[in-house]
C-alpha cells in the first residue's frame, strides 16, 4: 500500500532527518579519532584533530537545517537563534592548552578562524536581511520575526565587536559561551515542546513525558559539566567536558528523533506545533 504524502511533507521529514544524521556523522568522527588513540578533551577539540572537517561540517549541516525549518512560533525563533550559534560553535574554535599551560587558540589557525569568522558574519547578516524582506512580502513580518532578528543582530554585532575589542578573551571564551547557550535553547525547546502541545492534536502523554526528559536531562547535564569544569575535574584526569558534550549531543538527536516522529504525518509541517500569538 502506498501512503500518498506531499513534497512539503517529504522534506520537513528529510530535514529532520538530516539533523539526526549529521549529529550521528559527529559522533562517528570523533570516535573514530577516539579510537584511534587520539584522545580528546573534549567533543569540540576535535576541531584541531583529523575529525575536523567532520567537526564543522556536521554543525555546519544541523545550522542550515534548523534555519530551513520554518514556521511561525516561538520554538523556530529559537531555532533560528540556535542555527546562529551552531554557526560560531563550528567556525570559532575552543581553546586548548598551549605552551605554558595556558589556555588558547594556537596562533597556527588565527588566521583561518578570522577568515571563517567574516564569512559566516557576513553571510548571516545577509541571510537576514533576505529572510526579512522575505518575511515582509509573504505579510508574515510580525512581532515574532522582529524580536528574533533583533537578537540575531545583537548576537552578531557583539561578537564583532568583543572579537576586536578584545580578541584574546573572545577566542578563549565564544566557543564555550557559545555551545552553552544552544544547549539551553535546545533544552528550552523541548521544554516548550512539553508544555504546549500542537493545537488540535490529541496531547500523547508519552511524547510530552519525552520531552520533559530531554529538557531536564540536557540542563542537568550543563550543570554538572560546568561545575564539573569549575572545580578542576579535567585537570585530575575526568574528562568531564568530553563526557558532558557526548551526553548533549545523545539528547539532541534524541529531541529530533522524537520531534520527527510526533510531526510525521502533519499536513503542513513547517512550523514547530507551537503557534502563538508573539509571531503575528
Amino acid at each position: 500500500m502506498r501512503i500518498r504524502t506531499t513534497s512539503t511533507q517529504r522534506t520537513y521529514r528529510y530535514v529532520r532527518l538530516a539533523i539526526v544524521g549529521a549529529t550521528v556523522f559527529l559522533a562517528v568522527g570523533v570516535g573514530i579519532q577516539l579510537a584511534g588513540g587520539g584522545g580528546l578533551p573534549s567533543v569540540s577539540a576535535a576541531y584541531y584533530t583529523p575529525a575536523g572537517p567532520v567537526f564543522v561540517g556536521a554543525l555546519s549541516a544541523i545550522a542550515l537545517a534548523l534555519l530551513a525549518l520554518s514556521g511561525r512560533s516561538v520554538e523556530q525563533g529559537v531555532l533560528d537563534v540556535a542555527a546562529v550559534l551552531a554557526l560560531v560553535i563550528a567556525y570559532v574554535p575552543t581553546s586548548i592548552l598551549c605552551a605554558g599551560g595556558a589556555r588558547c587558540v594556537p596562533s597556527s589557525v588565527r588566521a583561518t578562524v578570522a577568515n571563517n569568522a567574516a564569512a559566516v558574519a557576513s553571510v548571516v547578516v545577509l541571510g537576514l536581511a533576505v529572510a526579512l524582506v522575505l518575511a515582509r512580502v509573504q505579510g508574515t513580518l510580525g512581532r515574532g520575526v522582529a524580536i528574533t532578528a533583533a537578537v540575531i543582530v545583537a548576537i552578531v554585532g557583539g561578537g564583532i565587536v568583543w572579537a576586536f575589542a578584545a580578541p584574546d578573551a573572545f577566542l578563549a571564551l565564544a566557543h564555550e559561551l557559545a555551545a552553552i547557550a544552544f544547549f539551553v535553547l535546545i533544552a528550552v525547546v523541548a521544554g516548550l515542546a512539553a508544555w504546549r502541545p500542537h493545537p488540535g492534536r490529541i496531547a500523547r502523554s508519552r511524547l510530552r513525558a519525552a520531552y520533559a526528559t530531554v529538557a531536564a536531562a540536557i540542563a542537568v547535564t550543563l550543570v554538572a559539566l560546568v561545575v564539573g569544569a569549575v572545580a578542576g575535574a579535567q585537570e585530575r584526569g575526568i574528562p568531564v567536558v568530553l563526557v558532558g558534550e557526548a551526553v548533549a549531543l545523545a539528547l539532541f538527536a534524541a529531541f529530533w528523533i522524537v520531534q520527527t516522529v510526533e510531526l510525521w504525518d502533519e499536513v503542513d509541517p513547517g512550523g514547530s506545533g507551537i503557534e502563538t500569538r508573539v509571531t503575528r
